[in-house]
């Protein structure tokens, strides 16, 4: 039977079963618990209210900007016109291309983690949208990553903007930060995901929307938290 390491045994003296704490006493439990060598994630896992009044399952799909940003480094390609490639460069985008990029997406080669693409460009991209659609990586005008202003786009995902997407059961989860990231950063970050997040409930639904929701790290044990 494989044992629990040490330092997760000691972990596990600060676990709270049965009671839920408010955010900031779970973040500092939390960031306590973080005893790992690397930067973990602070991590924020939420049950909502799938069904609606007349029945049928809700999908919820939506971006959410982090006031404190969220710490994860994405590797971020853009699609555009030639004559805008230069602008994508000095915003920060690690990939820009056009056709070439197309090319590449094609032929299997995709070395990024988001992609950004111009209104113009998406007729050409949308063939592969078998091949980036399970990726997570077909650009979305609801998700940001479908736009004219390269400048804004390529920033807000650098900085702080994170996906939100529930699966069938109605699970979601999102960073709000790293281990890093002072109490009160996190703090800000968390409230303004539980508030994006409610302000997403469909007129159809009645009660409350987030039914529960849970804090943890990358290594680290969750919290249940009071959402009301």
């Amino acid at each position: 039977m494989k044992k629990n390491s040490k330092r997760y045994r000691e972990i596990l003296k600060n676990s709270i079963k049965d009671k839920k704490i408010a955010a900031k006493d779970a973040i500092d439990l939390v960031k306590k618990n973080s005893t790992s060598k690397f930067d973990e994630s602070i991590d924020v896992s939420l049950k909502i209210n799938l069904k609606q009044s007349k029945g049928g399952d809700l999908s919820l799909r939506t971006v959410v900007n982090l006031p404190n940003g969220s710490g994860k480094k994405n590797k971020l390609a853009v699609l555009c016109e030639p004559d805008k490639t230069s602008e994508a460069k000095k915003a920060g985008a690690d990939i820009v291309g056009s056709d070439d990029l197309i090319d590449n997406i094609a032929a299997g080669k995709i070395d990024f983690t988001k992609l950004i693409c111009t209104p113009t460009m998406m007729s050409k991209i949308g063939k592969h949208g078998k091949v980036l659609g399970p990726k997570g990586l077909m650009p979305n005008p609801k998700l940001g990553t479908v736009a004219t202003d390269l400048v804004k786009a390529v920033k807000d995902i650098k900085t702080g903007l994170v996906e939100i997407r529930n699966d069938k059961d109605g699970n979601l989860a999102s960073t709000i930060g790293r281990k890093s990231f002072s109490t009160e950063k996190l703090l800000e970050n968390y409230n303004h995901f539980i508030e994006s997040i409610k302000k997403e409930k469909p007129d159809t639904i009645k009660g409350e929307f987030i039914k529960s929701a849970f804090l943890t790290s990358t290594m680290g044990i969750s919290y249940k938290l009071g959402v009301k």
